[in-house]
């Protein structure tokens, strides 16, 4: 490539290329730790650290012997590293999830091997360039901010084109292929003659990696599986057939976390979690609309029109293609009950002047990540206003009661306790140990003169209502606010936990098979 700008546009699609690889980034890492404030505070900080380190010594090594030979090298460099890392992620990522509990330190070490060595080699590039580059001492200055801005440009058409069209379009795996390949393409274009067979060894690597992913791809498809990126999530679709009975599962995972399930041969409700939200007929017999926060594959609302025929529902869903998902594998159908309103939760509770009878909260269905807007007095208050007189608000929180691992639970607890007069704590399974992490559903209601009772003549709901906490719930966390949440430290814990836990049965498993075998 012997353009007079060949530099030029080395330093921009190299910058463009970083920002790209820090936001796939995030779909990498998501599916196994999660895209918390964690998660990102690791990704970001460690490709910044990488970023300055290759500025240091990229002009260290410009300095010794600049060569547009030697910058096709570090080019080619930076895309093997991905190369690497498209190897390496999956295999790397579930280590780290099975094996280390503190989040913080798994997504730190996620972030340091597969996304620090390519970021080091491209932030080689600008200082590499602009030593090539200078050929007179008076426009030094002038030379090199004109190369940083168009490495900054690059970034910023970078962070545009994927967030708005690449991810979405190509996905995590085909993407981080395509960056791959365009950084030996550019190596090769800077330098034929540097490194020939390497780089179309590699590239050859790369093509016929990517023919293949993309045949495997649609053979998993044709078997159940689909892996699909959007504008917000990075989704799985699977299906299963659990041993004990005949019925396929399909799920559907949203950033590791198994938000739907349905059978594909009954209407019934797979989860028992979705289950307990029928206790709105119980709090609220005469109810005849309601609002429920987070879709995914709108398990609960499909069985709510077919349980409930004069009563209507509105969904807000974050994301437009989780709906269309659902439409195109769950069977989710148009109904003149169900109205749906893709944006975020709160942006929703800030704007509607409708009133509900009810408003369910599924969007606080995760123990990875938890939009924090939704848990604060702020968003408690709204809730508050859009009820009826007598409305309820039903949350479905992933955390145990008491411990470390209930803080989540307690903050939100205490919250509400501050704007609804009543309160009602049903954990999902254990109703007598406070430290088991759980499902459990927060009832919140608006009537302060209402008696409920805590039986029901239906069996179904009657087994509900007995897992009734009785017990005291400590009042020793504060309060979520709109200024202060700290939503991902608390459910930080709950992570920890559940880790420490999956390791001490795998322990426990593997001595037991050795106890077996004296």
């Amino acid at each position: 490539m012997k353009s007079k700008y060949s530099l030029e546009f080395t330093v921009f699609i190299c910058g463009a290329i970083v920002m790209v690889f820090e936001l796939v980034g995030s779909r990498v890492i998501g599916p196994f730790l999660g895209t918390s404030l964690f998660v990102w505070t690791s990704l970001i900080g460690i490709i910044l650290a990488s970023l300055s380190l290759g500025y240091y010594l990229g002009g260290k090594q410009a300095d010794q012997n600049a060569t547009v030979s030697n910058l096709s090298k570090i080019i080619l460099f930076a895309g093997i590293c991905i190369t690497i890392t498209i190897g390496i992620k999956d295999l790397l990522l579930l280590f780290l999830q099975k094996n280390v509990g503190e989040i913080r330190v798994a997504s730190v070490i996620a972030s340091i091997v597969l996304f620090m060595p390519a970021s080091i080699f491209l932030g080689m590039v600008s200082p590499y360039a602009a030593k090539l580059k200078l050929h007179n001492l008076d426009h030094t200055g002038r030379t090199i901010g004109n190369l940083y801005a168009l490495s900054t440009a690059g970034s910023i058409f970078g962070t545009l084109l994927a967030g708005f069209y690449l991810i979405p379009f190509f996905g995590t795996n085909t993407l981080l292929i395509l960056l791959a390949i365009f950084l030996v393409v550019i190596s090769i274009l800077l330098s034929m003659k540097t490194q020939r067979g390497i780089k179309i060894a590699v590239l050859f690597v790369l093509v016929m990696g990517f023919i293949a992913f993309n045949f495997l791809s649609k053979l998993l498809e044709d078997r159940g599986f689909l892996d699909i990126d959007t504008s917000y999530n990075r989704i799985f679709i699977t299906d299963s057939k659990p041993t004990e009975q005949n019925l396929t599962i399909r799920r559907m995972g949203i950033n590791n976390e198994a938000h739907s399930s349905m059978y594909l041969e009954s209407d019934a409700l797979v989860s028992e979690y979705a289950k307990s939200y029928h206790l709105i007929r119980h709090f609220y017999p005469n109810f005849k609309s309601c609002l429920m926060l987070g879709g995914a594959g709108y398990s609960f609302p499909k069985s709510y029109l077919k349980t409930y025929p004069n009563a209507t529902i509105d969904v807000v869903e974050i994301d437009p293609k989780v709906t269309q998902l659902a439409k195109d594998y769950f069977k989710l159908k148009e109904d003149p009950r169900l109205t749906i309103f893709h944006k975020d939760g709160r942006t929703f509770l800030n704007h509607s002047k409708k009133t509900y009878d009810v408003i369910l909260g599924d969007a606080f269905n995760s123990s990875y990540s938890i939009p924090y807007q939704l848990t604060t007095q702020e968003s408690a208050q709204k809730m508050y206003n859009l009820l009826s007189d007598d409305g309820i608000v039903i949350l479905n929180i992933i955390s145990s009661i008491e411990g470390g691992s209930g803080k989540f639970f307690r903050a939100e607890y205490a919250t509400f306790k501050t704007i609804f007069p009543q309160l009602f704590v049903y954990p999902l399974y254990d109703s007598k140990n406070g430290k088991t992490i759980q499902n459990i559903f927060l009832i919140a209601s608006k009537s302060k003169h209402n008696v409920y009772s805590l039986t029901s003549d239906e069996p179904f709901l009657n087994d509900r209502l007995q897992k009734f906490w009785n017990h005291k719930i400590d009042n020793d966390i504060p309060i979520l606010t709109d200024d202060y949440a700290p939503v991902d430290y608390y459910i930080g814990a709950v992570q920890s936990r559940i880790a420490k836990s999956q390791k001490t049965r795998g322990l426990c498993k593997k001595v037991e098979q050795f106890l077996n075998t004296l």
